[in-house]
């Protein structure tokens, strides 16, 4: 199996991931989208790990709650030493290039990876190693924040094809890269 990147991701209506503080309230402005099926346990389970970095896993860790995730996590992170010993066995640790990173991973078996984080997705954006990609539109105007896009060496092609509505207010749209 060829070995694939994929984002499901949610952002505000003006393309932000977080506010400019590194919030992530917004996701809570209609919270009828939590009690309904928008497609993310089954996205999750047609995947083999998640990929994420340190300031995405840091952010995760900090909410009170059990560890969301049962797929093993890998933290790239060029300043992180160790894995905090609570989530020992949960989360790995990764360093190196992103090709090394890769590699690495690939080589314990994992070839379907959800990308998370916004610094480690532009970075796989600009090695051009997203397949597919789920981004759910929050219809709020942050103004300012995190982009979930930034610059990139050439543009990347991809086609829309599905598009849902949740709650007649959030759209969601899957791509895949065109090559």
């Amino acid at each position: 199996m060829k070995p694939t990147n994929h984002i499901f991701i949610a952002t505000s209506l003006d393309g932000y991931i977080a506010d400019k503080n590194g919030g992530i309230d917004f996701l809570d402005t209609f919270p009828d989208i939590n009690t309904i099926d928008s497609g993310y346990a089954a996205f999750t389970a047609d995947i083999d790990a998640l990929v994420m970095g340190r300031t995405t896993f840091e952010t995760v860790c900090s909410f009170d709650i059990d560890w969301p995730y049962e797929k093993p996590v890998f933290v790239l992170s060029t300043t992180l030493d160790s894995i905090p010993e609570k989530y020992e066995g949960k989360a790995h640790l990764i360093k190196g290039t992103l090709t090394e990173m890769l590699d690495q991973i690939h080589q314990r078996g994992y070839k379907r990876l959800y990308i998370d984080g916004g610094t480690t997705i532009q970075s796989f954006f600009k090695a051009d190693l997203i397949d597919s990609m789920v981004i759910t539109v929050i219809p709020v105007l942050l103004g300012d924040g995190v982009p979930l896009f930034g610059e990139l060496p050439n543009p990347l092609k991809f086609e829309c094809f599905e598009s849902k509505v949740y709650l007649n207010k959030i759209v969601q749209n899957h791509f895949r890269r065109v090559r």
